[in-house]
């Protein structure tokens, strides 16, 4: 989302630190530019004055006009400013002292409100909470199915209106706390109704839902695509039944970030999570930190970390890194690897959060389907062959190719890089140095080096 932005701060600030000492005028000249950048991603106008105020009075304190490196000084200034802009320190949920905890999201029909609900339930189920969805949605057609699909998705119970009773949400909603009561969950998700614009029926009916299962968070779903119209959204449901957090979702698209950078300020309720792309497991709780470390091109080696952590067995990596050891590294070991890998996101996203990683890198558009692949044609090989490449001769190589929809000469070069991993493997248990192989396991195009 924050690519535009982050292409305008890297060019300024590689021009700022080709410059030595910073006097007003430079300070005035860098400003400038960061307004325009600033303003091109769709940030609120009184959110930029606001920005741009507080980085040059700090520049052109006495601590940046006397230190060796003033380009680094304006850069920690800015980026601190980026923290507190996004809303300073991370939020979180309010948990009730006296079950269950009620999670009400609200938002215009698609947000992406539903598959937000799912995301969530998902995230707080693998933190020991026993969650239960509410399909209060009672407008959309296909909304409550949608939540029961997600619900079997996850193996989590989905409260709703009988198919053959009366539809009315607010009951629903209310009843729901006795279900959940039943079941012994202690924290409940209500997914509610949108319109597609606010109006006096949507905010009505809000309000009666919220009263009737007084939520401990009441939580906004907002499309991070409508750039400047989400923080008006914001701000009329807020004024409306009082929000405590947002939910900033599609962030992985091609919106200028305006939303993100403006909603904590003008609306003064911070982003709690965003949706970071389609699955079900692409959805993260939102550090105002480490997203102004990524918008600055910084990298976020946190995110990356518990992104591993979540995707690896501590187990498997361990056995694995025996094998390497030993230098006995096999196809076998590197699909089971490449597939762990995957589980993180798209391999673009991680690239982004890697600190020192160079521009050209970071924008480099990576073939998923690439990957996909590799793990047909080994796929496509027996047990043993994996553990042995060297038994695949032409009539093998010409089956496993055919298995894997792939060609001979695809098979033959990921065969070909492979041997060149185990041998560079090898000479570095044995403490040789040996260069990496050039084109990416596979050879074919798009795989990261």
């Amino acid at each position: 989302m924050f690519d535009a932005l982050s292409d305008r701060f890297d060019g300024i600030f590689t021009r700022l630190r080709s410059r030595g000492r910073l006097n007003e005028k430079d300070v005035d000249e860098i400003a400038r530019e960061i307004r325009l950048a600033l303003l091109e991603a769709d940030v609120n106008v009184k959110v930029v004055k606001g920005f741009i105020a507080r980085v040059k009075e700090r520049a052109n304190g006495a601590d940046v006009q006397k230190s060796l490196s003033p380009a680094q000084q304006v850069i920690k200034i800015v980026h601190e400013e980026l923290v507190n802009t996004l809303g300073g320190v991370s939020g979180k949920l309010e948990m009730s002292s006296k079950p269950p905890t009620v999670v009400m999201l609200a938002g215009l029909q698609g947000s992406g409100k539903t598959t937000a609900a799912g995301k969530l339930a998902r995230m707080l189920k693998s933190q020991g909470l026993g969650v239960l969805l509410v399909a209060a949605d009672l407008q959309r057609p296909a909304a409550v199915e949608q939540l029961r699909v997600l619900g079997r998705q996850l193996d989590l119970p989905v409260w709703s209106a009988p198919d053959d009773g009366p539809k009315d949400p607010v009951e629903v909603a209310r009843t729901s706390l006795d279900e959940a009561a039943r079941l012994g969950k202690n924290l409940v998700i209500v997914d509610t109704a949108g319109r597609l614009q606010v109006d006096t029926d949507l905010m009505d009916e809000l309000r009666r839902v919220r009263d009737a299962v007084k939520p401990t968070d009441t939580l906004l779903v907002v499309d991070a695509m409508t750039g400047q119209e989400a923080v008006n959204v914001a701000t009329a449901f807020d004024e409306a039944v009082g929000l405590d957090g947002v939910v900033l979702t599609k962030i992985d698209g091609d919106a200028r970030g305006g939303a993100a950078l403006s909603v904590k300020e003008v609306v003064g309720k911070p982003i709690l999570f965003v949706g970071t792309g389609e699955k079900l497991e692409d959805f993260e709780a939102f550090h105002p930190d480490r997203m102004a470390s990524r918008i600055l091109g910084m990298g976020d080696v946190l995110t990356l970390i518990e992104k591993a952590e979540a995707a690896f067995d501590v187990g498997e990596a361990a056995v694995a890194g025996e094998k390497l050891r030993k230098g006995q590294f096999t196809l076998e070991d590197f699909l089971d690897q490449m597939r762990q890998v995957r589980k993180m996101g798209p391999i673009g996203n991680l690239m982004k959060m890697m600190p020192g990683m160079p521009k050209e890198i970071r924008k480099a558009e990576i073939d998923e389907g690439e990957l996909g692949r590799v793990e047909a044609i080994i796929c496509s090989m027996t047990p043993a062959e994996r553990r042995d490449p060297s038994l695949i001769n032409g009539s093998r190589r010409v089956r496993i190719a055919k298995g894997s929809g792939t060609s001979t000469q695809e098979v033959n070069a990921m065969l070909k890089q492979f041997k060149q991993v185990q041998q560079m493997m090898r000479s570095m248990t044995q403490g040789k140095r040996m260069r990496l192989p050039v084109g990416g396991l596979g050879g074919m195009e798009g795989l990261p080096q």
